[in-house]
Formats: C-alpha cells, sequence, structure tokens
C-alpha cells in the first residue's frame, strides 16, 4: 500500500503538491517547537537572608520584569507544593505583591499557572467617613486607624492617629461607625469586636507626625485626601495638609501611608513643600499618664510604648500598644510635650519615610514583650528586606 501511495506521488502531476505539502509540515514543526520551548511559566525566588524568622511579610514584584503580558486575573499564583497564594498587583499594573513565610536563612519559591485564581478575602480597607465629620479611616486584621478632617475644625483635631482596638481578622470600622451612627452602639464600648478607646485630642496620638524646632509642632486635621489602593492585601491612600506652620512660615504637608495586612506598622512618606530649609521631623506616641512601659533603640530606629487601654466608662480591657519606625542615619529618640519622640534630620521637599502603627493584648500580642519583640523584628527587617529573583521555568 505504501509503495503505490509512494508511485503515485512520484507522477510529475504530483510533484509540485508534494513539495509544498513537505514545506508547509517542515515550517509548522519548526512554529510548533519554537513555541513549545518559549512556552514558560514565571518563577520567582525569595529568600530570608536574616537570622530569624518572617512572617507573613509581603514582597514586591516589577511585573514587566516578570511577565509584560501578565493578566491579573487569569493567572494562579502557587508555591512550591502547589498551594494557591492570594496576590494583589498595584500601581496601574506595574507591581505585584503577595505574602510569604520564611523560616531564618531560607528560601521559596512561587510560579505562576493559567487559570483564575480564587477570590482574596479583603483584609485591608480604607475610606474617606463624610457621615462622621469627615474622618478618614483604615484598617488591616491587626488594627483599625482614623485621622480627622475638615467638619472637625471648630473643635481643635490634630493631625495625630487615632488607634482602634480590634480582636478578629474581619474587617471592623463600617460596621463600628453603622453601630454609632445608625443604631445608636457606641465604639467606644467593646461588644466582642474591639473599640475605640485610645484618646489623641491635640497629640500626635499613635504615631502622628510633626516638624520639631525650638517646639513641637503639631498639626490639625488633613485638607484633602486621595486613595490609590483598596485592598485586598494592601490599601494606600493620601492625606495633604494644605498650610502647616513651622516657625512662622506655611508648607504644603502629604502624608502617603500604604497599609499591608499582617503588618503591625503602617508604612508613611511624607513630604513638606515650601521654601527651602531644614528641621527636625518628630514621629511621636502620646503617654497619656505616663505610666506606660517604654521600649525604644535609636540604633534600629524604633520606639514603642504600651499602656493600659481602658474603655470612656473605666472599664479595663487589656493593654494598648503603639510604635513608631525609622531606621534614618542620625535618629535620636527623647521624651517632650508628653510624647515619646523618634527625631530624624530632614530637608523640605525631600521625602521621609516612617512606618507607625498599634495593636492590643487581645488579639496577636498577649503581653508587652510580645509588642516590644514584633515592633524590633520589625525594624530590623527594614534594614534587611526579603530577596527575590525572577526565573523562567518551562512548564
Amino acid at each position: 500500500m505504501l509503495a503505490v501511495i509512494f508511485k503515485l506521488f512520484s507522477k510529475p502531476f504530483f510533484k509540485p503538491f508534494f513539495k509544498s505539502f513537505f514545506k508547509f509540515c517542515l515550517a509548522a514543526a519548526v512554529v510548533l517547537g519554537a513555541s513549545c520551548c518559549s512556552t514558560r511559566s514565571p518563577e520567582i525566588i525569595v529568600r530570608n537572608t536574616s537570622d530569624f524568622d518572617r512572617i507573613g511579610e509581603t514582597v514586591e514584584i516589577n511585573l514587566r520584569e516578570l511577565d509584560p503580558d501578565f493578566v491579573s486575573g487569569a493567572r494562579i499564583l502557587a508555591d512550591d507544593k502547589g498551594a494557591e497564594i492570594p496576590y494583589q498587583v498595584v500601581d496601574g499594573g506595574r507591581t505585584l505583591i503577595f505574602q510569604v513565610s520564611l523560616r531564618a536563612r531560607s528560601s521559596a519559591a512561587y510560579r505562576f499557572g493559567r487559570g483564575a485564581p480564587a477570590p482574596v478575602p479583603a483584609k485591608t480597607r480604607a475610606r474617606h467617613v463624610p457621615e462622621r465629620k469627615d474622618d478618614f479611616a483604615w484598617e488591616n486584621d491587626l488594627a483599625a486607624y482614623r485621622m480627622y478632617g475638615p467638619a472637625l475644625a471648630k473643635e481643635n483635631p490634630s493631625n495625630g492617629v487615632d488607634l482602634w482596638l480590634k480582636c478578629t481578622d474581619s474587617l471592623i470600622v463600617d460596621k463600628f461607625y453603622a453601630d454609632e451612627l445608625e443604631r445608636g452602639l457606641s465604639y467606644h464600648v467593646n461588644r466582642g469586636l474591639g473599640l475605640d478607646c485610645y484618646g489623641v485630642g491635640h497629640t500626635l496620638g499613635a504615631g502622628g507626625i510633626a516638624p520639631y524646632t525650638s517646639r513641637l509642632w503639631i498639626g490639625d486635621h488633613y485638607t484633602g485626601y486621595e486613595i490609590r489602593e483598596n485592598g485586598p492585601l494592601r490599601s494606600v491612600f493620601v492625606l495633604a495638609y494644605d498650610s502647616v506652620e513651622i516657625d512662622g512660615r506655611r508648607y504644603r504637608q502629604t502624608v502617603e501611608t500604604t497599609c499591608d495586612a499582617g503588618s503591625p506598622l503602617n508604612k508613611a512618606i511624607v513630604r513638606y513643600e515650601g521654601l527651602k530649609g531644614s528641621f527636625r521631623l518628630a514621629a511621636g506616641i502620646v503617654l497619656h499618664n505616663g505610666k506606660g512601659v517604654r521600649f525604644s533603640d535609636a540604633g534600629n530606629g524604633f520606639a514603642a510604648y504600651a499602656e493600659d487601654a481602658v474603655s470612656d466608662a473605666g472599664v479595663p480591657q487589656g493593654r494598648s500598644y503603639a510604635a513608631v519606625c525609622a531606621p534614618a542615619d542620625g535618629a535620636r529618640i527623647v521624651e517632650e510635650d508628653n510624647h515619646l519622640l523618634l527625631l530624624a534630620p530632614y530637608e523640605t521637599n525631600e521625602y521621609f519615610t516612617y512606618w507607625f502603627g498599634g495593636g492590643w493584648s487581645r488579639w496577636k500580642f498577649a503581653s508587652d514583650e510580645d509588642w516590644f519583640k514584633a515592633v524590633e523584628l520589625f525594624a530590623r527587617a527594614r534594614k534587611m528586606p526579603l530577596e527575590t529573583e525572577l526565573r523562567q521555568k518551562l512548564k
């Protein structure tokens, strides 16, 4: 039979057809082979070179380097055991973030496969709260925070950070406001999810920042806001303060805050725009009655505080915690104006980065020592970021 087919194709009539068919098959084989060899699954290697464990830490990957054609929602990220890893795309599609847990001096591999990823439960959120005098509130799975807005102008608000204690992974800000404003259930009372029992007044609260010259220049309410990312793993927003006084001069201040899931502290990038000059910035924690416990290390750039948490009705609520971190050269820690202050040099019109936040003894940090240890490791981790390497793996 094969001999007959071969003899038939040897006829002059079939020779042109046979040559074209052979060329087509050869080209198809080359294209198919090239396609198979170039179809690759991006692989990400993450290394922890430090001598301590890194638990639930956020990793950032440049998507243009990883995969210029990346489409969020069409790829599944998995670890080396095949378990799916939640992720979020931020910065207008330029950056991929996900969270890792690595033992000291260890590494792990993560790679993408095609498919629809599972929905990611929201662990962070930020929003303007016009129904409550222009508050700006945000939270992650450890704590909630708010800053005061223009509608409070007549009440002498500050640019200090208010801390809401919570004891659930779930988001509670919307519920707390709705309970307070619609149902008459005060968020100053613990109903099982947490409460607001932190006093701010005209102070820096739980990690606000202010210029420091011959005195501490605590500011007032924000004048504008912009939300840039809003969960599920990271929320980013900017608060603007249009007229900040420093020694008789006026500056415009912006604070870009990043809140990551699982992080005890928020990242803040601060800028004062105006006449060229220099002064110190003070990231601070109000000491309230001053009977709390301090723990600080200027070398590693952090200051932390622990005190009794007591509701407005005088009911003990465990211990509340606060901390600031700024691993900057020349940083100093002082106590002044009833604040624990972390001072660092600053040049106007430049960007200054620091971290701030708080926690509760009834959620994740059972003792003062647990909080202080978490803050210390957080500060050390800023100096030893996780290392990442991008590889291409054949499917």
